[in-house]
């Protein structure tokens, strides 16, 4: 088994002001990046569109049906200034959230080991019944619900790494026993939740605040100690990573400074814990990340990362702490 990639054109379609950080470039430079021969095991598929049955499973009928009609039409009332709709942004909201569950799909079934999915909107800021932060559907919370309603998953983990605090899954899975939401974050910061003391109604929630200016060392140690052993303890039939790149020391959204070399290692710690809960079944869902060159190659380590064998990764979380992986993306 290998590695799914899902992405679709649509993504480019999805417009904001020329000034946005949100834009399709995002896509563009990933699609260049894993065009290396490094990458040709990949499995690349076309991103499907979302059945609205799998929409509605995180998100109320109602604010499934306004966001639809109102996409439609090139108008969706009620955002913060920083979302913005173009003709071609409900197809791109749609493939979105369709990758999120073709991902889950041939995870749980056994086609693929692993997935990454790279389109946009990004999801993890929109709640059951809003808009925000760049997102109109929660791609993760769709892609967790699918996991459970198509594939019998008792238990899904949530790991979200973004630099920006996932406020829409958390509110979505705080009072969900079954879920477990495990988020490090740049904190205080945009959207200004995330406290270390939010842990949901059946202690479910995990929050690592991070203070502007770290660097992976805490970072690592907050996955090491916090966030790893409750996953490992919850032992989850799959993992979800909310894969925003933003915390990137080049990112202009964020304060932090990891590296790549942060991110493949991230990953390889998380890809060990799946080997031992649950059958190495991971899903990687994009989120942010904005600086398009510290994207590129955040990407490029983390995919190289799903690709490897359990024989090639780093045996424990406490070695290569420091230290740089190679890219060839720029």
């Amino acid at each position: 088994m290998t590695t799914l990639y899902l992405t679709h054109t649509a993504a480019l379609a999805h417009l904001a002001p020329p000034w946005h950080p949100e834009r399709p470039d995002r896509v563009r430079v990933i699609e260049r990046c894993l065009e290396q021969e490094r990458f040709a095991g990949l499995v690349r598929e076309h991103a499907p569109l979302v059945a609205e049955a799998a929409l509605l499973r995180a998100h109320d009928a109602a604010y499934v049906e306004a966001v639809i009609a109102g996409l439609r039409r090139g108008v969706l009332p009620g955002m913060d200034d920083d979302t913005h709709v173009s003709p071609g942004t409900l197809e791109a909201a749609l493939r979105s959230a369709g990758a999120a569950v073709q991902a889950v799909d041939e995870v749980m079934t056994g086609q693929v080991r692993n997935a990454f999915s790279a389109m946009r909107p990004p999801g993890h800021h929109a709640g059951r019944a809003r808009a925000a932060g760049f997102c109109f559907f929660n791609n993760v919370a769709v892609a967790a619900r699918q996991a459970s309603a198509a594939h019998g998953a008792g238990r899904v983990a949530i790991l979200d790494w973004d630099a920006h605090h996932g406020d829409g899954t958390q509110e979505i899975f705080s009072g969900d026993p079954d879920v477990l939401f495990c988020s490090l974050h740049q904190w205080p910061w945009y959207p200004e939740t995330g406290a270390a003391s939010e842990r949901g109604a059946h202690n479910t929630v995990v929050n690592v605040p991070l203070p502007a200016g770290a660097d992976g060392a805490p970072f690592r140690a907050g996955l090491s100690t916090s966030v790893l052993p409750r996953i490992r303890a919850f032992r989850p039939d799959l993992i979800l990573i909310s894969a925003g790149f933003d915390a990137h020391w080049r990112d202009p959204l964020a304060d932090l400074i990891l590296t790549e070399a942060d991110f493949r290692w991230a990953t390889e710690q998380v890809m060990a814990v799946a080997d031992d809960v649950c059958g190495g079944r991971l899903v990687s869902l994009l989120e942010g990340g904005y600086d398009l060159v510290g994207l590129a190659r955040s990407v490029e380590a983390h995919v190289a990362a799903l690709l490897e064998p359990a024989s090639a990764r780093i045996p424990n979380p406490g070695e290569a702490a420091s230290g740089a992986v190679a890219v060839a993306c720029t």
